[in-house]
């Protein structure tokens, strides 16, 4: 069994901030299970893209208010506490935080916590070793 809080990862190598997001990596590669599992906040004012080439990412929004743009179809979604979105056509989105916007991520294949984003909001596919 594994058990960990979301604030005992404060400031670890789990703990990943940007200008306009911050996420705590709850689950990683590392614990072989599948998949990772995040807590992510997007600050309020802000606008992200992002664009998993290599990941399927599911987001499960707790809390605040924004909206999702898909921007390959230019279709918004509105995002508040309840609201899930499935990126499993690693669709290139923007996410646009009218409120401070808490998420419940899941990647698969898991992120190692190593991955940053590039230029085009990509992860890099990147694998535990056995």
């Amino acid at each position: 069994m594994y058990v960990v809080n979301r604030d005992d990862l404060n400031d670890t190598d789990r703990d990943i901030k940007s200008e306009t997001w911050r996420s705590r990596r709850m689950v990683l590669g590392k614990e072989r299970v599948g998949f990772s599992l995040h807590d992510t906040v997007i600050y309020a004012g802000t606008t992200s893209t992002f664009h998993y080439q290599n990941h399927v990412e599911a987001v499960y929004c707790v809390q605040g208010k924004g909206t999702l743009t898909d921007l390959e179809t230019g279709k918004e979604y509105p995002l508040s506490d309840g609201t899930m979105y499935l990126l499993d056509g690693h669709e290139k989105h923007t996410v646009v935080a009218e409120e401070e916007l808490r998420m419940a991520c899941v990647f698969n294949p898991p992120v190692t916590g190593r991955e940053t984003h590039d230029e085009n909001g990509v992860y890099p596919l990147i694998v535990e070793e056995d």
